[in-house]
């Protein structure tokens, strides 16, 4: 991709669909903090609630298989807003006879310190049901050849009710690591933490209060209580167990929220690595760190700062070290903000997925209304 390309997919694209995008009032940003930006309008054919980019600037886009009008689970956005199956169109074909070729329900991805491409695929067909046996997996792409690489199964990890939602990786010198969070369909989630060198994975947390969804939380998106409303009429609140996660400058401590929940949470990554400590070991070093609002994605920075979607407000705030929660940003285009990336020039991008638009929450009507935003923002310091 030319550097003229790039300003392109950064900037132009964004002019070039942006009528079509509900909500075109301005910005309002709290003093000091960098304005909030639309740097892509994306074609992509449904709900894009992951994201993440490579060194070059290409962007990667990450659709769940929600149903079957999800096409493609994983694709790369164009120079003009076009999003295209990646790695191709026939890997995004799912196949219950190939599970381990082929993508599924890839909520996430991300790309690592060495520049390697890592999907996260719950193995779903569907937003519920039993993951496909063999499905659920971590997937290592090569961007220089744009190939398969690597799969580490994560069969052994999933349960019946699982639904895998998000992903880091910390592969610096002397780490070769990733945890995945498991939100559960019932609610019930779960941390796994992965050894990439030798594909080991461990579940981890299953059952502890900072994993499960909180009953009775209110989730309020677009002056709507948040609920799957069925085309009767009837209605069933959310669930939503271990959604969000980040990972601190050091990689000691990983932050962790359930979707349903309005509290965040840290836990030692070498406890949860370390297979001679049992469940009671490792909820030791669990620290509840209070109050941080409705979120989805998560993110930190080089300084230990959390990023937080904040979704009832369409808003992006900030946790500092210290607990202090600011609010950066806010724009009526952040419809369900959810992932965040950082890239090491200091931009903090966010994809605005309208999960709450989408037909299981609107009797089953889709209101979604493409192309999806993607915003970036300055931020004074780069990933962690």
């Amino acid at each position: 991709m030319t550097d003229m390309q790039r300003r392109h997919l950064l900037g132009g694209a964004a002019g070039l669909f942006a009528a079509n995008l509900a909500g075109l009032r301005p910005t309002l940003a709290e003093p000091g903090a960098g304005p909030l930006e639309l740097a892509v309008a994306a074609r992509a054919p449904t709900t894009p609630t992951g994201l993440t980019l490579a060194p070059d600037g290409r962007m990667f886009l990450f659709m769940p298989r929600f149903d079957e009008r999800t096409v493609f689970t994983a694709g790369e956005v164009l120079p003009d807003g076009r999003v295209v199956p990646y790695p191709n169109e026939a890997t995004n074909r799912p196949d219950p006879d190939r599970a381990e070729e082929r993508l599924f329900h890839v909520p996430n991805g991300v790309v690592d310190a060495r520049g390697r491409l890592w999907l996260l695929d719950a193995g779903l067909m569907a937003s519920s049901g039993e993951p496909v046996q063999g499905a659920a997996k971590l997937v290592c792409i090569d961007l220089a050849t744009n190939a398969i690489v690597r799969t580490i199964p994560l069969q052994g990890v999933v349960t019946k009710t699982s639904s895998l939602n998000d992903l880091r990786v910390d592969a610096r010198p002397g780490r070769d690591v990733a945890y995945v969070t498991d939100q559960g369909q019932d609610g019930q989630g779960a941390l796994i933490a992965v050894d990439l060198a030798s594909g080991r994975a461990q579940r981890r947390l299953a059952g502890h209060a900072s994993t499960q969804s909180v009953e009775g939380t209110v989730k309020i998106i677009e002056g709507r209580v948040l609920l799957k409303r069925k085309a009767d009429g009837s209605t069933s609140p959310i669930q939503g167990g271990a959604n969000g996660i980040a990972l601190s400058p050091d990689g000691a401590r990983l932050y962790y929220t359930p979707l349903m929940s309005r509290r965040l949470y840290a836990v030692d990554t070498a406890a949860l690595l370390d297979s001679a400590k049992d469940e009671a070991a490792v909820a030791a070093t669990v620290r509840d760190l209070g109050e941080k609002g409705l979120t989805g994605g998560l993110a930190a920075d080089s300084r230990d700062r959390i990023y937080l979607s904040l979704q009832e407000f369409n808003a992006i705030g900030r946790r500092d070290s210290e607990g202090r929660i600011e609010v950066l940003a806010r724009d009526p285009r952040l419809v369900w903000p959810d992932t965040f990336w950082i890239t090491p020039d200091g931009w903090l991008y966010l994809s605005a997925a309208q999960a709450n638009r989408r037909p299981e929450h609107n009797g089953g009507t889709d209101r979604q209304d493409p192309p999806y935003a993607i915003f970036r923002m300055r931020i004074d310091a780069g990933p962690a």
